[in-house]
């Protein structure tokens, strides 16, 4: 969700046929700024209060996998408790404890594409998002997938002959 707000594609992603859930913690100590309120009030995003048997559930993942976070382990314990949950996730560490454990798991690059096809998002804001994610070292995504896609869409946009 970071890499869409700074592509400014939050408005998109949230407006998706899905229900957006995170963690209380999760939101207070990654999100919360003034424009990330305006998801809050618009109920685009649901912030729920982990209850006890959570919290444990993410102490226990904390204490097996060393390379996780706590906040990572409070978003495994929610989305293992949602049945049909989704996992938005662009960290690998986080990504394999999940999957191992039966969470379906999903980047931003996923989010992008439903965007796509959905035309939820001019291709033009798609392809700069994608540029954009592709000169910024604190995105951690896939050059080869980046540049397949902005190489697709690119396509779409030429005029034809």
């Amino acid at each position: 969700m970071i890499d869409l707000r700074k592509a400014a594609l939050m408005d998109a992603a949230l407006a998706l046929p899905y229900a957006f859930v995170t963690p209380d913690t999760l939101f207070e100590n990654e999100w919360l700024s003034p424009p990330d309120e305006k998801f809050l009030c618009s109920g685009k995003l649901n912030v729920r209060e982990l209850p006890g048997a959570d919290v444990k559930r993410a102490a226990a993942y904390l204490n097996r996998h060393r390379t996780l976070k706590i906040n990572d382990c409070f978003l495994l314990a929610m989305a293992e408790r949602l049945k049909e949950s989704i996992l938005l996730t662009g960290d690998q560490a986080l990504r394999a404890v999940a999957e191992r454990n039966g969470i379906e798991v999903h980047g931003v690059l996923w989010v992008i594409d439903i965007l796509q096809s959905q035309e939820i998002v001019p291709l033009r804001k798609l392809c700069d998002a994608l540029r954009l994610f592709h000169d910024d070292p604190r995105v951690f995504l896939p050059t080869d997938e980046i540049l397949r896609r902005i190489k697709r869409m690119e396509k779409l946009l030429e005029p034809p002959n």
